[in-house]
């Protein structure tokens, strides 16, 4: 299994052997460039679109916003001509009320001007009391309306104001809602631009790392690409095509070279029907010094003939723009016997063509095998008696050399026994002389030149005495 890691979301994922190899075919084929083209060319078509979308939005949703910010301002304008027809007609109201009061005051006072000359002397004083009244009261209905209508005045002039500030208000917070909508789309237009050009970075950066990937695939990576490859295709009828065949590996390189897969096939009888040596060269196994397929037939037959093949066959995509090897199979023979080379899509069908071509010649393969049988039985009846021979003159001279040591390990046994025997022997004499010693000391010998032990030997044996009578 192999894992990727995806260039947009940074997961990674797994994929199998077939998945991989598909992958990596894409990378070499020689339609990828005109498929990046095209891709490259979709994907900046689609950014165009998606610019193009996004500016026709934002300057419908732009519209509509002016005229709903329009239409409130008609609104707010219509209140306010409202408000200031109101507030003429309100002062009209209150003149009118005034003039009336002050009509009504001038009748009343030519009436009183009536009566006081009615009354003449009489009302005089009266007369004058109650025109000071009135024209006291007068003034102060006129002063009372002058305060009334100066405060209708404040207050229509505060409304006024009031409405021309939210009026203003509103005007600023629409000026303000539309730089917010402009600088909203700009900086819309600029996340939008900014999404699309680091998508296509992203897309360049991928293709860079595949190109990138591709131009550090060493050629033994590319080649072991190959060599999966075919041996999935062999894999895959291996079961129902060569039940008894044998395709694996070469891994032996104790010569200094190896090839790629050895293919052997048997019969029931164990008897080799053909063996093939195959090696897998891709478009990137090319050096400076072997580019083309004629460059690596002759290390391949070294192999063959090192592993004891009897045919060699080079899978190659190398030298793409060739016709001779573009044509499937190509017989060498005019350089290395029984060497082909072939294309990869020709892989399985050469084992078979060889395969069948083997089987016709089978019957002579047998008997060859019987005759070179019975030439290995007697050879190998010889060898055995020669070797037979050659482990019994061993085993003799091993057994007879065995046979001295023992000897000479008895004398030396015998030697040292006879030591010990004359060191116990020694000692024998020296107890036996201790012995006579031991027995020659007496209580006399003891006491001579001791006249203290002497005393008491003395003693002891005159109590022994006593204890006796």
């Amino acid at each position: 299994m192999h894992e990727i890691i995806c260039p947009h979301c940074g997961k990674a994922f797994k994929i199998d052997e077939a998945g991989y190899a598909d992958i990596l075919k894409q990378v070499r084929d020689s339609d990828f460039d005109k498929q990046l083209h095209e891709r490259l060319e979709l994907a900046e078509q689609d950014k165009r679109n998606a610019v193009e979308l996004a500016q026709t939005r934002v300057a419908n949703e732009s519209q509509k916003m002016a005229a709903t910010k329009d239409a409130e301002i008609q609104e707010l304008k219509a209140r306010l001509d409202a408000g200031d027809v109101a507030r003429q007609m309100a002062v009209a109201e209150a003149l009118n009320a005034v003039e009336k009061e002050r009509d009504a005051l001038a009748n009343e006072l030519a009436q009183a001007k009536q009566d006081k000359q009615a009354v003449a002397q009489l009302a005089e004083s009266r007369l004058e009391n109650e025109r000071q009244k009135a024209t006291a009261t007068l003034n102060a209905e006129t002063q009372s309306l002058k305060a009334k209508l100066e405060a209708t005045e404040v207050a229509q002039k505060l409304a006024v104001n009031e409405a021309v500030g939210a009026v203003e208000k509103e005007r600023d917070l629409l000026k303000n809602g539309l730089q917010r909508a402009e600088l909203e789309k700009q900086l819309s237009e600029t996340a939008l631009k900014d999404k699309y050009e680091t998508q296509i970075k992203d897309r360049d950066d991928a293709i860079e790392r595949l190109r990138d990937m591709k131009a550090r695939l060493s050629t033994k990576m590319v080649g072991e690409t190959l060599e999966q490859h075919c041996e999935t295709e062999f894999n895959r009828i291996r079961a129902t095509a060569f039940p008894k065949a044998y395709f694996e590996k070469d891994n032996d390189a104790r010569t200094g070279s190896k090839g790629d897969y050895i293919f052997r096939d048997m019969d029931e009888a164990g008897t080799e029907i053909v063996s093939i040596m195959f090696e897998m060269k891709n478009e990137s196994d090319r050096t400076a010094s072997k580019n083309k397929n004629e460059d690596f037939l002759k290390e391949l037959d070294k192999d063959r003939t090192e592993k004891g093949c009897e045919y060699a066959v080079l899978v190659s995509l190398l030298e793409p723009d060739s016709e001779l090897y573009n044509t499937g199979i190509v017989d060498v023979f005019h350089r290395y016997p029984k060497m082909y080379v072939v294309r990869p899509q020709f892989f399985l069908p050469m084992i078979t063509l060889l395969r069948n071509a083997a089987m016709n010649s089978l019957k002579y393969k047998t008997e060859l095998a019987l005759v070179k049988a019975q030439s290995i039985d007697i050879t190998n009846f010889e060898n055995e008696l020669d070797s037979f021979k050659t482990a019994f003159a061993k085993n003799y001279d091993l057994a007879s050399r065995r046979f001295q040591t023992a000897i000479d390990e008895i004398d030396k046994s015998i030697d040292h026994l006879q030591k010990t025997k004359e060191a116990l022997l020694g000692t024998d004499r020296n107890l036996r002389l201790a012995n006579d010693k031991a027995q020659d000391v007496t209580i006399k010998k003891l006491n001579r030149g001791n006249p203290t032990m002497a005393g008491k030997f003395a003693e002891l044996k005159s109590e022994g005495a006593a204890d006796k009578e």
